[in-house]
């Protein structure tokens, strides 16, 4: 099946919603890019990287903080490559490819396909600063606290995903930041990468979180992440929108290995509210045809499994503070998009 080619209407209603975004305050700039699988791309541009960075406009290499965009295109592929070689199994418990963990640890008890559909119990608040100067592994910290809940709920939390990054590393005995840069490398990701990135005009910056103090700008957005070194599995990687389009061409070609995973993933695991479910860590919207995950700073990514489609959004738009109520027409656009034919 030929996949289904975006219309000039189409791509005019997302730079609408896009310059919208900019010149209402929204985000110093962005990058929209709406493609298929086939290799058509539409790339949208407006604003500017950041008032710091001088006059000219993103372009589709312009490095985007991807927040929790990591947790699809780090951690989720390696999760797939790591089941595919048989180093994890989806129903065992993460417990298992963990260093071991003597005494009470009900973390330990959640299983691999609980943590990438939000299932666990487990607390939802992580503040890793609270470890700061324990010689306890982090690992064991995090699986020693109590559940908030019995197993079985939908609740968005990062330690989930921050303990599969763990598990990955334990079970390579690699660290997540080599494991990947392999998986770019493989795929063509060649601007993707874990933080720090260098300053630089072509990077763009985040949050003033203090006034008077320095912009974040290359270093990780992610308060928890940036106490990783900028490497964890639930945030820390940098990205580009051109890097974001290669993403999607693979997982949606059906000749690609990680297809195969994606259709496994797209299958609803848990209910969140009427029209939306988590699969294996993607969200999955109108029976299926809508597959995406969003990060906090202002990325975005939607894959149509069906059609062939894809749009990727990479913004700054926490430049000016928690940007989800301003994004919200963009994004809601984007997925309607995605599904029209």
């Amino acid at each position: 099946m030929s996949p289904t080619p975006f219309t000039r209407t189409d791509v005019q209603a997302l730079d609408e919603a896009l310059d919208t975004l900019v010149t209402s305050g929204g985000s110093p700039g962005g990058i929209v890019i709406c493609g298929t699988q086939a290799g058509e791309r539409h790339v949208i541009s407006a604003g500017v990287v950041a008032p710091e960075c001088g006059d000219a406009p993103p372009t589709e290499h312009t490095v985007y903080d991807a927040a929790s965009l990591t947790k699809v295109i780090a951690t989720w592929p390696l999760i797939g490559r790591a089941l595919d070689t048989g180093l994890l199994d989806l129903d065992t418990p993460v417990g298992a490819y963990l260093a071991p963990i003597a005494g009470d640890a009900p973390g330990t008890d959640a299983t691999i396909r609980q943590l990438l559909t939000h299932t666990s119990g487990l607390r939802a608040e992580t503040r890793l600063d609270r470890y700061r100067g324990n010689p306890t592994p982090l690992a064991e910290l995090l699986c020693r606290e109590p559940l908030e809940e019995p197993p079985g709920r939908h609740r968005y939390l990062n330690r989930g995903f921050i303990l599969l990054g763990l598990a990955l590393a334990h079970v390579h005995q690699r660290s997540l930041h080599e494991l990947a840069a392999e998986l770019w490398t493989d795929l063509g990701m060649t601007e993707t990468t874990y933080g720090p990135v260098t300053r630089s005009p072509h990077v763009a910056p985040t949050e003033q979180r203090l006034t008077g103090a320095p912009r974040i700008w290359g270093a990780v957005h992610d308060d928890n992440a940036a106490l990783l070194g900028g490497i964890a599995g639930h945030a820390g990687t940098f990205t580009t929108a051109a890097d974001l389009a290669t993403y999607a061409e693979h997982l949606l070609a059906p000749q690609q290995p990680l297809h195969t995973w994606l259709t496994a993933s797209h299958t609803a695991q848990a209910p969140i509210e009427p029209g939306l479910d988590r699969g294996l860590a993607w969200l999955v919207a109108d029976d299926g045809q809508a597959v995406y995950h969003h990060g906090w700073t202002g990325t975005s990514l939607y894959l149509a499994p069906t059609t062939g489609r894809y749009i990727a959004i990479c913004t700054n738009a926490v430049y000016h503070g928690p940007p989800g109520p301003r994004l919200f027409p963009l994004r809601t656009l984007a997925r309607k998009t995605l599904t029209a034919t």
